[in-house]
């Protein structure tokens, strides 16, 4: 029996017809396990699932024993959304094969599809560990661990650029998972690729408008999307839904705010868990001055949040967690006393670090220093928690083990960093680097212990506004989602943080400069020139001249990358006053914070 033109017509993408000539070779050969198998696939493709569910059904009854069959059913039971039978096949097939890399990824998929994230996160990565250097199994567990927020998904896709050509699914999945995770310039790449040597679905090109307009390239991002507006093919109700909101942020782009408003109202969540939908309706809400429904679309996006993290990373909302995990442990002046000395980069040699609280301005100050050529930033990078998770796997507690680190630790680690830096920058050698993040100002003492003589830029802005727009923003962070469910823990994190790393300042002393944002809006001239003296720049006119820079630059992985593209502005001055009613539980315990830094609840000029 010849199944050549059968499975000539599966790898062609023409199912219609591998499906016909199943069909006519079971006439006489009805209980043929491959023809049956094949005509369950043809089925599969032509998207018939209840057809080729019931063919699967019959092969499992046929081969008990056999545990493709039993994957091959959940698969389809996974696709047709029952998802109680197919983790019973899913588990059959385990049971049978349990080191089969193929049916460990689709228990790990149906896990994820049904929520089950930790578990789902646990066998993806067994997959990795049996296979190492599958593309499939590492893009997968990649995705559960970006759920997770386990900072492990930048790692499994790290080579990423030496897996193409990847079949159109497993790319697509791979690009939107690379955006999710902050690298559109990763997911412009696989996306331009895919779309170079195929014909992208409706679904695909939408993804690539949306990568045009997270890389700044708004015009691109509209023209695509009129095209998929006005081609030929009818769309499904999904992809219409993910038409009308990139719709609506080209709106917003457009200062069309009243449209865009309208339009996400139409077009609603885009699932039950669409927590994203509700925190672009509040930032449209909030830009119209509509103050109300701003809070309403903020109270339902954390609402869905919390459900997430409850399920993702439980630990971060137990009852006795602590909101800072980083900002725990303390160095205390005696203990700085007993570090032994060791040999380390002089100051142009280090890292300028910006810190401060999220949406202190820090992006601000990254994009200024970015854009003399002096200097190279790179985007925003948990390079210090990913150490510390290192040393902590070798246990070397951080930062009450940092002293007893010996020259050839600091070393590596120092080398280790710079790994990371190298692979996310073309680095160039002739420039200091800026490392902008915000929550680096938690991990001052590993900072000071591997570059003693770097640099400190801290940000400050009125905490009203920090606490507000970190309440405004999406972030993926757990921790940082965590600490944003509400304007009070918000308030907690806040003041958490400046006192670890005001009294890690006071132990180390570092060579610090505090930059006010208000200060910086309502003189960026004489602010410059403060910022540029204590770097030793002579010229701090590039610094002027960063939304130009930024707009060259295209991709900036911060939640206000429309925002850094434009000039020094005070819209982002006393937004927090049209909120103060929503503050008021806050205050309290900001007050100690506010009169440390010198703010009020007055006004500012």
């Amino acid at each position: 029996m010849n199944f050549d033109d059968i499975l000539l017509a599966l790898r062609s993408g023409a199912p219609a017809e591998a499906e016909r000539l199943s069909r006519q070779m079971l006439q006489t050969h009805p209980e043929n396990p491959e023809l049956l198998l094949l005509g369950a696939i043809a089925l599969q493709q032509g998207k018939k699932l209840d057809e080729a569910s019931a063919v699967y059904r019959k092969l499992v009854g046929m081969f008990p024993r056999d545990a493709l069959h039993w994957s091959n059913y959940a698969t389809i039971l996974r696709e047709m959304d029952k998802l109680e039978e197919a983790s019973a096949a899913a588990t059959t097939a385990l049971e049978l094969a349990p080191d089969n890399v193929d049916y460990l990824i689709n228990r790990g998929l149906l896990h994820l599809q049904s929520r089950e994230f930790i578990l789902g996160r646990s066998t993806l990565l067994k997959a990795v560990e049996l296979a190492p250097d599958s593309p499939e199994a590492r893009i997968h567990a990649a995705r559960a661990c970006a759920i997770c927020r386990d900072y492990r998904a930048d790692v499994l896709t790290d080579r990423w650029s030496e897996w193409l050509p990847l079949s159109e699914d497993l790319q697509l999945e791979l690009a939107e998972l690379k955006l999710t995770m902050g690298d559109a310039n990763a997911s412009l790449i696989l996306l331009e690729e895919l779309r170079d040597r195929s014909a992208l679905s409706d679904a695909a090109q939408l993804l690539l408008a949306a990568v045009y307009e997270r890389v700044n390239r708004v015009d691109d991002a509209r023209r695509l999307l009129d095209s998929i507006m006005h081609g030929p093919q009818e769309t499904s109700a999904v992809t219409q839904c993910d038409m009308d909101h990139l719709s609506a942020a080209l709106l917003v782009r457009n200062g069309r705010l009243d449209e865009a408003g309208v339009l996400l109202e139409k077009a609603g969540a885009r699932h039950e868990h669409d927590y994203a939908h509700y925190f672009s309706l509040a930032e449209v809400h909030d830009k119209r001055g509509a103050i109300e429904p701003t809070l309403d679309a903020l109270s339902k996006a954390h609402a869905l949040q919390v459900i997430e993290l409850t399920e993702a990373v439980p630990a971060r909302l137990e009852p006795d967690a602590p909101i800072l995990p980083a900002a725990v442990a303390r160095v205390s002046a005696k203990d700085f006393l007993q570090w032994p000395r060791r040999l380390a980069p002089d100051k142009a040699n280090s890292p300028v670090f910006i810190v401060g609280f999220p949406r202190s301005g820090t992006t601000l100050l990254e994009q200024m220093l970015d854009a003399h050529p002096a200097l190279q930033s790179m985007d925003e990078r948990p390079f210090f928690n990913l150490l510390a998770d290192q040393l902590a796997d070798h246990g070397i507690d951080v930062p009450a083990d940092l002293g007893r680190i010996d020259q050839h630790g600091c070393d590596e680690l120092r080398k280790g960093y710079l790994i990371m830096a190298c692979s996310k920058i073309n680095r160039d050698w002739g420039a200091r680097l800026v490392d902008k993040n915000p929550m680096n100002m938690l991990w001052l003492p590993m900072m000071y212990r591997l570059f003693p003589e770097a640099q400190f830029i801290l940000a400050l802005r009125h905490p009203c506004d920090v606490i507000l727009s970190n309440y405004m923003q999406n972030f993926r962070a757990s921790v940082l989602v965590a600490a944003s469910v509400s304007m009070e823990r918000l308030a907690q994190a806040y003041v958490t943080a400046m006192e670890a790393w005001l009294h890690h300042v006071e132990v180390f002393k570092p060579d610090l400069l505090i930059s006010r944002y208000e200060d910086l809006v309502e003189d960026p001239t004489a602010q410059t020139r403060r910022i540029a003296d204590f770097l030793g720049l002579q010229d701090a006119s590039p610094l002027l001249s960063f939304d130009q820079h930024a707009r060259d630059k295209g991709f900036i992985a911060t939640p206000s990358y429309t925002q850094v593209i434009q000039p020094v502005n005070r819209k982002g001055l006393n937004r927090w006053l049209r909120y103060r009613h929503a503050l008021a539980p806050a205050l309290p315990i900001l007050a100690p914070m506010m009169e440390r830094w010198g703010y009020s609840t007055e006004m500012l000029g």
